[in-house]
């Protein structure tokens, strides 16, 4: 299994940590487990990811969260949110630069999943 860089978990009241949904980020992945009877994990892969924002609204600021929101070419989870999350500036600014190395190392470019006219002649395929 790969190294986790960071994990954390979405967070209630007062900004604890009492819900069954646990975000993990390796070098090349977003991992997001849910449940506890019934568990789900799904896996962004990170060069997919095309657009990241940060929310936070009042009431997270007052415990010190905030909520990521990312926009993906994964079929299955277009837009995804790590919710209530500590630091989550940071964990963005991180997420972000880990994003952009892995599409570097991939040699992967936005053009390719938006399907931008990249041969000039009017049309949206190659």
């Amino acid at each position: 299994m790969a190294e986790i860089v960071w994990k954390d978990r979405k967070r209630i009241i007062f900004g604890l940590p009492w819900t069954f949904t646990r975000y993990s980020i390796t070098q090349e992945k977003l991992i997001i487990d849910t449940g506890f009877f019934s568990r789900k994990e799904d896996e962004i892969r990170l060069y997919r990811i095309l657009d990241l924002s940060l929310h936070r609204p009042l009431r997270q600021r007052i415990w010190g969260l905030g909520t990521i929101r990312l926009h993906t070419a994964d079929k299955s989870a277009p837009e995804v949110e790590i919710k209530r999350i500590k630091h989550a500036k940071k964990i963005k600014e991180m997420l972000s630069d880990m994003v952009e190395r892995e599409r570097d190392e991939k040699r992967i470019t936005a053009r390719e999943f938006m399907g931008f006219d990249v041969d000039g002649d009017g049309d949206r395929f190659n």
